[in-house]
């Protein structure tokens, strides 16, 4: 799948490409993001997108889809209460934490091989579809980059677009610094997740698990882009860097090992956040399931009203 095949490619930029390289299921799923996903054969490919439709509603006007389940919201996962590395520069799969917490260990990934440092896609609390959007800390530490701004803005957009709640899990160090990335328009893309999760309208609810610096935590559905609820766990950290930079910048490099040490006892803890206001309350870990679910059950009568427009005006 391309615009200009093979041949127009090299008479006009001389380069030499095969149609595969150029237009195939691996660069299209890694690369460009053009494509969601690629299977073996069409049968696979079938009972993926059947699998995919029972997540969604008929239409924009149409009920979130329920199905019947056993699994219920007092599940208490006490193996969240250690999943969190106690070294925080140690990745962890932010995955095995979604699938603890919804229903049946059922969960569907969008995207999967495309900005591998954020994931996308659907899973259900108490037979009901929630959209989850969530940092990945085993690649790139979950930093936000170009891809996974745009890919997570596109997410939220088609789950605000078919009334579908949203879940936030977020750990996340900042955003990718570099040439490239800010020649490449970070701040516009960035801005694009920002701007989704500010407009969606849909039940929006937030957990840190480990931490979130800088623009990055605003991004990430922190309370002033209208989160309804916005909870972390005893391990977070809300600041507008690491302890060791912040450190660095502030007292020039001078007895960096000692004010670390301090900024760590006062900052590197979620008590200043919740003392501001910026959180609603400090979470044990194997309750998330528990008070998601009891929060999705009082969102669902949320009616939201926003003043009339012909359309948002999203950074694109």
């Amino acid at each position: 799948m391309f615009i200009t095949g093979p041949e127009v490619v090299k008479s006009v930029t001389n380069e030499e490409v095969t149609q595969t390289e150029l237009g195939g299921t691996k660069p299209h799923t890694t690369h460009s993001g053009v494509a969601h996903g690629a299977f073996p054969n069409d049968i696979v490919a079938l009972r993926k997108l059947r699998e995919l439709f029972s997540f969604l509603p008929l239409s924009n006007e149409s009920p979130v889809p329920e199905i019947p389940t056993y699994d219920t919201r007092d599940r208490i996962i006490p193996s969240l209460n250690t999943i969190i590395p106690p070294d925080p520069n140690q990745a962890y799969d932010m995955k095995e934490i979604i699938e603890k917490i919804v229903d049946d260990n059922h969960f569907f990934e969008i995207m999967p091989d495309y900005a591998k440092n954020i994931i996308i896609g659907f899973g259900r609390m108490e037979g009901s579809t929630v959209g989850i959007i969530a940092n990945q800390p085993r690649d790139l530490a979950g930093v936000l980059d170009i891809n996974a701004s745009v890919k997570g803005a596109r997410f939220v957009r088609f789950c605000d677009a078919f009334g579908i709640p949203i879940i936030i899990l977020s750990d996340v160090p900042g955003f990718l610094p570099g040439v490239a990335q800010e020649h490449g328009g970070i701040i516009r893309h960035g801005a694009k997740l920002l701007y989704a999760i500010a407009e969606a309208t849909v039940p929006k609810i937030s957990v840190i698990t480990r931490k979130c610096y800088g623009g990055a935590y605003l991004v990430m559905g922190s309370k002033s882009l209208t989160v309804d609820t916005n909870y972390v766990w005893p391990t977070t950290e809300i600041a507008v860097m690491g302890a060791k930079g912040a450190v660095e910048i502030i007292f020039r490099g001078q007895e960096v090992d000692k004010r670390t040490a301090e900024y760590q006892s006062r900052f590197a803890n979620p008590l200043p956040a919740a003392q501001r206001g910026y959180i609603d309350e400090i979470i044990e870990p194997s309750h998330t399931r528990k008070i998601i679910c009891e929060d999705l059950e009082v969102l669902k009568t949320k009616d939201r009203a926003v003043p009339w427009k012909k359309h948002g005006n999203i950074p694109l």
